[in-house]
């Protein structure tokens, strides 16, 4: 696994009235600080990505859909520099993704209907100076395609 990055498989706890589950906590041991929270999607088949941020850790949730999070690890002074991470999110498998900074990362909605995402990122965004750089997601040098795997 790319280093920095974990994975907190996510407690739903069902009743006869429905469900909860918990996505972050303060006393979570990758919390480190809460900037917002925001909701994103995407219909099926569509790509997000790639992008990175440079202080922004993310903290990424499917929770509705199911979405494969793929991360490319593009810090030239990490251990696992140049490795690719796919996870797949969502209803099947709820998870936390965190996200270290310069970790580029995009998601695809793999079910059939729109999949529903929650970041919880350690920044508030900054509209008049982002931090977030954008790659596009097939025309890059990140060693990764997108196309469903067969077989």
């Amino acid at each position: 696994m790319i280093e920095g990055v974990k994975i907190k498989k996510l407690r739903v706890i069902p009743d006869e009235r429905g469900r909860l589950m918990e996505i972050l906590r303060s006393d979570d041991s990758l919390f480190s600080r809460f900037g917002q929270v925001y909701m994103t999607t995407a219909y099926p088949g569509v790509v997000k990505g790639w992008h990175y941020h440079k202080k922004q850790f993310d903290n990424m949730a499917c929770i509705k859909g199911m979405m494969k999070i793929v991360l490319y690890d593009s810090r030239k002074d990490s251990k696992t520099y140049e490795e690719v991470n796919e996870f797949f999110a969502g209803e099947h498998n709820p998870v936390l993704v965190h996200i270290p900074p310069y970790v580029y990362h995009g998601f695809k909605c793999i079910s059939q209907e729109e999949a529903i995402a929650i970041n919880i990122p350690t920044e508030t965004y900054n509209y008049n100076n982002p931090d977030e750089f954008r790659v596009d997601p097939y025309d890059n040098d990140i060693p990764y395609d997108w196309k469903r795997k067969e077989g």
